[in-house]
């Protein structure tokens, strides 16, 4: 009886271990299969993937050249690049010759809102995606991906009317080229939040083309106008050199607060920020929109969807750079890096 009942006694004690034990398998289970990653793969392998920028050798397009190149490669598609050097009319024509080309994708930076809006919609008509980077067209594309410019447009002048309270309330605009999407819209910001401040008085609102020198030509002739100006809102971190070079020249870092936007670089950003050049720049985050812009390119291609049959947006949560953060080492990023 007495071992009877130990032997009763002996699976209520060591249940769990007895469970344990009779739950563990003799042989392993076998491994599934994922059954899409194949499709994945074969869908991407072989592809040409074409990018057209406004020009080359600035941190915006080798960023997201860099940075596209580095997630598609692996996958096996060629991303190939056709430079028009600032030249509409050869970013037109390179547009062209690649719709009959037929790559699967393109990536488009655009000039401007017209040019190339028909050759977008051709393009997407015979059977290639497009993908529209910061600066869209008038034509709607399968995807934007990019910076929401009345966004920048609005909180860099809110920086600015904030920084001129009690001071002359005078302001300048530095734009960029008046054509171009990312200038109107960013334009179109500027003036909703003017529109909520009438003591602000804009003295100056010109277009300096995206070109640091006619920036540096328009700022000095502003300041020399109004010595007492105490803000100014510029479309563009790379032609905002010039304006903050025309400032320092016055004898005004400091004084006259300069606002502007770009992809983040660490040198034309942080750095500049970090000096006194710029008080606030809207990063855009090159990094983060080139993983955006593969993403997108990956998916679709991927998807089998009809060119020009979906239509997204995706756009970029900015990060301010200030003296608060410029030195730290999330805010901006370095080309060099990108490009390894």
């Amino acid at each position: 009886m007495a071992i009877s009942g130990w032997t009763k006694l002996t699976p209520m004690l060591f249940g769990v271990g007895l469970i344990a034990a009779a739950a563990t398998p003799a042989i392993a289970q076998k491994g599934l299969d994922e059954p899409f990653q194949g499709a994945f793969k074969t869908a991407l392998a072989g592809k040409t993937v074409a990018y057209v920028p406004v020009a080359m050798n600035f941190d915006l397009t080798e960023g997201w050249f860099a940075g596209v190149k580095k997630e598609l490669e692996p996958y096996g598609v060629k991303v190939i690049v056709r430079d028009p050097n600032w030249s509409t009319n050869a970013g037109a024509q390179a547009v062209t010759t690649l719709i009959s080309e037929k790559p699967a994708a393109m990536i488009i930076h655009n000039p401007d809102v017209q040019t190339y809006a028909k050759l977008l919609q051709r393009a997407e008509n015979e059977g290639i995606y497009v993908i529209q980077i910061n600066m869209g067209s008038a034509y709607r594309s399968s995807a934007f991906v990019g910076a929401n410019w009345i966004e920048i447009g609005e909180r860099d002048t809110e920086a600015v009317v904030n920084a001129c309270k009690g001071k002359s309330n005078k302001i300048a605009i530095i734009q960029g080229a008046l054509s171009a999407a990312a200038s109107a819209y960013t334009l179109k910001g500027v003036e909703n939040v003017l529109a909520k401040n009438p003591d602000v008085k804009v003295v100056s609102s010109q277009a300096a083309d995206w070109d640091a020198a006619k920036a540096k030509a328009i700022t000095q002739t502003v300041l020399k106008q109004n010595p007492d100006l105490c803000g100014i809102v510029g479309f563009w971190d790379g032609m905002d050199i010039g304006t903050a070079a025309a400032v320092k020249e016055a004898g005004l870092t400091g004084k006259v607060f300069v606002a502007t936007s770009g992809g983040g670089e660490r040198r034309g950003a942080c750095e500049l920020v970090k000096s006194g050049a710029f008080d606030l720049n809207l990063s855009y985050d090159v990094p983060t929109q080139a993983a955006d812009l593969a993403g997108v390119i990956k998916w679709l291609v991927s998807s089998g969807v009809k060119p020009g049959s979906v239509k997204g947006s995706m756009y970029t949560t900015l990060i301010p750079i200030t003296k608060e953060n410029a030195g730290s080492d999330t805010a901006c990023w370095n080309l060099s890096d990108l490009k390894k």
